[in-house]
């Protein structure tokens, strides 16, 4: 099916040839099949990308929370790192699985592989 919208299909973490299967088999891992097509799903790599985007993303928002919450209410530091060590590392673990898969479907929409000298 040619008509699957790349970010949609990230977003909801489907194939993006068809846009009903499940694009991961674990957390991170991306299915070598889809399920509902049969498309093959090994030619794209995401590489460090998603990590990348998400990192910057993330730490940008807990940096920023932890700046804000000192500055307007002055606690003391232990507490501020016992709330946002883990509103960070949680930020990012739920924001890596969509930004991997919206990168996975982009790749595969535009036909982009790894370079292979054979």
């Amino acid at each position: 099916m040619a008509g699957v919208n790349p970010l949609a299909a990230g977003i909801a973490c489907r194939c993006p040839n068809c846009g009903e299967g499940p694009l991961f088999e674990g957390f991170l891992r991306i299915a070598p099949r889809c399920e509902a097509c049969g498309a093959d799903l090994r030619s794209a790599d995401t590489g460090d990308g998603p990590a990348v985007f998400v990192i910057l993303i993330g730490g940008f928002i807990a940096c920023f929370g932890l700046l804000f919450s000192y500055v307007a209410w002055r606690p003391p530091i232990w507490l501020e790192l016992v709330i946002w060590l883990p509103v960070g590392a949680i930020l990012c673990l739920v924001l890596l699985r969509p930004f991997k898969a919206v990168l996975f479907a982009l790749q595969f929409h535009h036909k982009a592989s790894e370079a292979r000298h054979e």
